[in-house]
């Protein structure tokens, strides 16, 4: 998508040769009009499937999955939250997943109310780098007997596993602009 990776280059920034920033637009301040060009790529890329639900998970996710909702109809968006020591839930599916940005692990939560059995969920999520998080919304998909359509990502870091993680998995994977490496604090693009 050449919108997102002139945004990407142009108010981008990476820090320690490893993390990108794009908080201008992505992670701390939403450009709608690319948010809703953004949903929009993604209906086209699973368009072949019947989508009944968007799963994200907090917080940076939450709003390219509500934009992608839209474009999918106005369909459901659920976000797994973020479980800390005190809160416990036995009628949620839970998952472990590794922060790679935090450093830190995370027990991650959705009500099973809001997975059901048999509809086909779409996993939405701002970056693609190990895979953890995806892998961990997908088990979740997986605990509630439902379908996983595949994953979308808008920034996926490409030198990182989580593609290949995902894959090996029979998991479809989608993003919108893959890195293949930084540079001197600079971004490459694959392709």
């Amino acid at each position: 998508m050449e919108l997102l990776k002139q945004r990407i280059m142009n108010e981008g920034r990476v820090e320690e040769n490893c993390i990108l920033k794009v908080d201008n637009f992505l992670n701390h301040q939403i450009d709608v009009p690319l948010f809703l060009e953004m949903g929009n790529e993604f209906k086209k890329r699973f368009s072949k499937v019947k989508i009944d639900k968007i799963l994200t998970i907090e917080s940076s996710g939450i709003g390219v999955a509500f934009a992608a909702a839209l474009a999918f109809g106005s369909i459901p968006v659920v976000f797994a939250k973020k479980k800390d020591g005190c809160f416990n839930n036995p009628n949620a599916y839970t998952s472990k997943v590794f922060s790679y940005t935090k450093g830190k692990e995370y027990e991650i939560m959705v009500d099973k109310k809001y997975i059901i059995p048999g509809e086909t969920i779409l996993i939405v999520d701002d970056f693609l780098a190990n895979g953890n998080a995806a892998m961990g919304l997908a088990d979740i998909v997986y605990a509630g007997d439902a379908v996983l359509a595949g994953v979308g990502a808008v920034i996926e870091k490409g030198f990182q596993n989580g593609r290949k993680m995902l894959q090996e998995n029979g998991i479809q994977v989608e993003s919108l602009a893959i890195v293949k490496e930084f540079c001197d604090n600079k971004v490459v693009f694959d392709q």
